[in-house]
This record gives structure tokens, sequence and C-alpha cells, in this order.
């Protein structure tokens, strides 16, 4: 009898064991219908010590003296006021799904005009308006400012991050609910992160092996859908529910990032090469300048004239050629590459010429 116990014991563990690079569903997935939605507006920062935006920003100019015109104040036609501790800034907010008025969100403050710098400032009131027009916040408190900007008399100055921008924590009130169809739809659609049709796949059976047959359809690599409950409270409890169901995630071809502004190159793992020889060589060009006085012959009613002459090198680095065998890993490219003395720059050029003769295994993206 101890060998039926033992199988069964064994095909308990199995049965226990957790998938093969399982994770969390709502990891792989936005639900959609619940999502942040992005606020705007644009305000007054007050307070700066002689920081603040130059004369010939009339915009800041303009709203000050529409400001204090509701407060009973009214300037001359022809008078500007040329205040240089005020500065007109853009407000930017992001309001969590399901956020209710009176609950509080972060903003970031950006300078509009040619503030030199808006620490020490106090953001006026400020409304926060949809992409529909509506105001949905609004936005008022003292900046954060992480920057620093310090400058002479004779011109010399010296920056640390930006001054021109802050954060205020807390700084805006929601006014308004943005509405979401995410109760009201008949199914819950889930949106993979990065479209994969076995991923996808996963997902469903994921699903069905946990609530049962036909509560979810895979209707592309991208898209699920997915049976739920109609009343409020019972799909937030199956959306708790969906918390806990981990899907072994599919294949998803590894990507090789180029960032062409700072020279950044990012390997993601998975990336690997057919065989291949790689040779990248370096040619430099010197030329050089050796301008000639010509002088002419005593009493020839001749001028004195400049003859230019130009001495051009042309010198290419003879590298020898590095062999990559069949399926070389992440660890194997990194080595090669090195060995060659390349620079990052020199790096996108080798992979994406690796990508176009076929020997490379992974998406190039350049941001």
């Amino acid at each position: 009898m101890r060998a039926p116990l033992i199988r069964l014991s064994t095909l308990v563990l199995l049965a226990l064991a957790p998938m093969t690079h399982a994770v969390p569903l709502l990891d792989l997935v936005d639900v959609e219908g619940i999502r942040g939605n992005q606020l705007i507006g644009y305000g007054l920062v007050v307070g700066l010590d002689g920081t603040g935006d130059k004369s010939q920003v009339r915009f800041t100019s303009q709203s000050v003296t529409n400001m204090i015109k509701q407060f009973g104040v009214n300037l001359p036609e022809n008078i500007d006021p040329k205040l240089k501790n005020v500065a007109a800034v853009t407000v930017t907010a992001e309001v969590p799904p399901s956020y209710g008025p009176g609950q509080t969100i972060d903003i970031t403050v950006s300078s509009l005009g040619d503030a030199k710098s808006l620490r020490g400032g106090q953001l006026l009131l400020t409304p926060l308006l949809g992409v529909d027009g509506e105001t949905y916040a609004l936005a008022q408190g003292a900046l954060v400012v992480g920057g620093l900007k310090a400058e002479g008399q004779s011109g010399s100055s010296i920056a640390v991050n930006s001054a021109n921008s802050g954060r205020i924590a807390n700084g805006a009130t929601i006014e308004r609910m943005i509405s979401s169809d995410f109760i009201t739809r008949p199914d819950i659609m889930l949106n993979l992160r990065q479209p994969s049709f076995q991923t996808a796949t996963h997902i469903v059976r994921a699903l069905e092996s946990t609530f049962g047959p036909g509560l979810a359809s895979a209707l592309d690599g991208t898209r699920v859908s997915v049976r739920a409950p109609q009343t409020p409270s019972q799909r937030t409890s199956f959306m708790a529910l969906l918390e806990a169901v981990e899907v072994e995630q599919g294949r998803v071809r590894p990507r090789v990032v180029f960032n062409s502004r700072t020279g950044t190159v990012v390997v993601g793992q998975g990336v690997r090469v057919k065989a291949a020889a790689v040779s990248h060589g370096s040619l430099r060009v010197t030329i050089r300048e050796n301008p000639q006085v010509s002088q002419p012959a005593p009493f020839s009613q001749g001028q004195t004239a400049i003859t230019p002459q130009s001495d051009v090198e042309v010198a290419q680095e003879a590298n020898p050629m590095f062999r990559w065998p069949e399926g070389s890993s992440l660890e194997s490219i990194i080595d090669t590459v090195n060995s060659l003395g390349a620079t990052p720059d020199d790096v996108m050029s080798i992979l994406q010429a690796l990508e176009q003769a076929g020997a490379l295994n992974a998406e190039l993206i350049v941001i």
C-alpha cells in the first residue's frame, strides 16, 4: 500500500506547485474603464524673491491685472505692473480611478515664462480642467522645488536640477467625480499590456479552471472578455477574486531599447543572436588648414594674397572580426561588444546591422 500513497502524495505536491513564471493576473492586464485621467490648469505663483517673470512676458502682467480686478482694484489701461515676484505656470495632475469629491491629489507646477526660479512660491487658487473643458479639481498651496539656480552680476551662474518646476503634495482637491462605465458594462474587458496570443489563452484557461467553463473568451491577442456580476458590490468582490488568480505568462519577444538623446542602450533578457561575424572599424578623417601667403615680385604692381592649402588625412583602424556562435546569450553579446571597445553609438550600429542581417532575435526600439 505504500506505493499508491507515495504516488498520491507526489500528485498532490505537483497540483499545489505554482505554475512556471506565474504572475498575478492584474500585473499583466489593464481593466477597461478603470484608469487615471489627466487634468491641466493655468495659474499664478506669487511670493518669489525677484525671480519671477520679466516685464516682456505680457500674459503674466495681464493675468495679474485680471485677478486683482476681481477684488475691486482697477489699473489704468496703459499701466504695466512690472512685477518680479510673480510667475505664470501650468499645473498638471492625474486623478486616480474612482476618486470622488473631497479627496486630494498631488500636482506638478511648471513655469511658462522666463522665471529664474519658483523656489519659495505660493500657487494661487487654480481650477484644473479635463479634456472636456469642465473643472474637476481646485489647486493651491506652497511649492516644494528640488532645484537650485544662482546667478552673479557678471552673468556667471550655477544650476542644480531644475528650479522652474515643483510639486505640491495633496495640492489639489477633487470637486467632481469623473464618470466611468465600468459598473454598467455587461462584461469586464481585460487589455493585455504586452499583446500575446499565448498569454491571452493562458488567462482564459486560468479563469475557467478557477471559476468554471464559459466565463472568459479571448477576442484576440490583446483583449479577453470576462462575464461578471452586474451589481456593484458583487462586481467589486469578483474583481478582488481576479486579483488572486495567477497566470503563466506567454513568450514575449525580447527587446533592445536605444535612447538616441542620451546614448543609453538597454538589452533585455532573452536576447540571442544567430551565428554571425562582426567587424566594426573606426574611420578617422583629419583636415589641417595651412594657408600660404603669396607675395608679388617688386615693382610688379601685384597684391599680396592668401592661398588656402588643406591637408586631408584618412586613417582607418583595422579591427579583427569577431564571431558569435549560434544562440549566443546576453552575457556573451556584452562581453564581445566590450572587447571591441565600442561606445554606445557603436553598440547601436552593431545591433542594428545584426537585426538587418536577420541574426538578432529581438525587437529594436529607438526612443
